[in-house]
């Protein structure tokens, strides 16, 4: 990776972690290009990057927004392409390296799965396609000579720590979660919780719905499933441990008793950047500890009742399946009520339970399937809304 320019391809440019990894390729020394950034709606911002950045293609994947744009003032060499089919057709390019899954949500999965079809390296960002899609994105990825690289900053310190020795010598890996904001909160306290409570993170600067995810932790259940298939663990062999300090992102307890953990301040650009360049590491803009300040670690486990969310990860986790699929469906469709003030924060997690427990359990999908599975736990949670 040293001796040529490594081109990106940015699925989700306008978002927190787009907007990051942009941050990273412009401080790479011309070392990463940006050779394609996709947004879905921001045609504004994403026009401004395609200025600051100058790759060869940028999509705009809502045809509506892209329609109602004016592009006249696109830099010249910069092609336009619209609509969800541009996807495949901007990772698949030839010239493409690495595609970095940044698009929140399941629909994520379709650019993930046609960048692995190709071959490509895949930055992982998007943790739902892991989730959704189960064991058949490492099946994939397998088949056709492709990487999947974790960005999560919990996934990536798991995958810097499981170096440290052989995948048989492994005992545990334990993931870390801040808690989020109400990791004190009692049940009646949790019950009048705002959406404005909701979005003040106490360390990360996310969009709003992965920061309701980590404040009812099913940001966390949902890193247990990424965990199992990423990792290729069991379910017994995922922890989670609460860290308010978010220092310490994921730590690998090996059979002889040793814990190797990776430490940094919580910035998503050391993950993003550790993802483009490995195996090298490089002078990073992420933000370094400062060892002459005092430096206290904190590490509790966390309560089943306040965080139920956990417990439902796990049977995932252990069910493979369409249970993927339709537990990140409901928090999805559950988390967007909540933002919406149409279902209590109190009720996100009950709302997922409900509409897992009756679906119609499939051990072996195929993609279009999960998809179906996709569309039906979206349905079920408007209707336990509206009830």
């Amino acid at each position: 990776m040293t001796s040529r320019q490594t081109n990106v391809a940015v699925l989700g440019s306008t978002g927190s972690i787009g907007l990051s990894t942009l941050e990273v390729i412009a401080a790479s020394d011309g070392q990463l290009r940006a050779v394609a950034l996709l947004a879905h709606t921001s045609a504004a911002v994403l026009e401004e990057q395609a200025r600051q950045f100058r790759p060869r293609r940028i999509v705009l994947t809502d045809q509506a927004a892209a329609n109602r744009h004016n592009w006249s003032k696109l830099p010249e060499g910069v092609e336009l392409l619209t609509g969800p089919d541009a996807v495949a057709h901007v990772v698949t390019d030839p010239e493409v390296d690495i595609v970095v899954s940044a698009i929140v949500g399941s629909a994520g999965l379709r650019g993930t799965w046609a960048a692995l079809e190709a071959g490509k390296r895949v930055a992982l960002a998007n943790k739902e396609s892991l989730v959704t899609g189960g064991p058949l994105l490492p099946q994939l990825a397998r088949k056709n000579g492709a990487k999947i690289l974790p960005v999560d900053s919990e996934h990536s310190a798991g995958f810097q720590a499981l170096q440290a020795g052989r995948r048989e010598e492994v005992r545990r890996v334990v993931l870390t979660a801040s808690g989020g904001p109400f990791r004190t909160y009692s049940p009646q306290q949790l019950a009048q919780v705002t959406v404005a409570d909701a979005l003040a993170h106490p360390t990360w600067n996310m969009g709003p719905k992965i920061t309701v995810d980590s404040a009812t932790l099913m940001n966390k259940a949902l890193e247990i499933i990424e965990a199992r298939w990423l990792f290729d663990l069991d379910p017994e062999q995922i922890g989670v441990m609460i860290h308010p300090q978010s220092i310490v992102h994921s730590m690998v307890e090996y059979i002889d008793g040793s814990i190797v953990a990776q430490l940094s301040p919580p910035d998503m650009k050391l993950p993003i950047q550790y993802a483009l360049t490995w195996p090298e590491r490089r002078n990073s803009p992420a933000e370094k500890l400062d060892w002459s300040q005092a430096l206290k670690l904190e590490f509790q486990p966390p309560d089943p009742e306040r965080f139920a969310a956990l417990s439902l990860g796990l049977e995932v986790a252990r069910s493979g399946g369409t249970a993927g699929a339709v537990l990140n469906a409901a928090n999805e469709a559950a988390v967007a009520a909540f933002l919406n003030e149409e279902l209590g924060f109190h009720e996100i997690v009950p709302a997922c339970r409900a509409v897992l427990e009756h679906h119609d359990f499939d051990p072996n999908p195929t993609l279009e399937q999960l998809f179906e599975a996709d569309r039906w736990a979206r349905q079920e949670v408007s209707r336990w809304v509206c009830t």
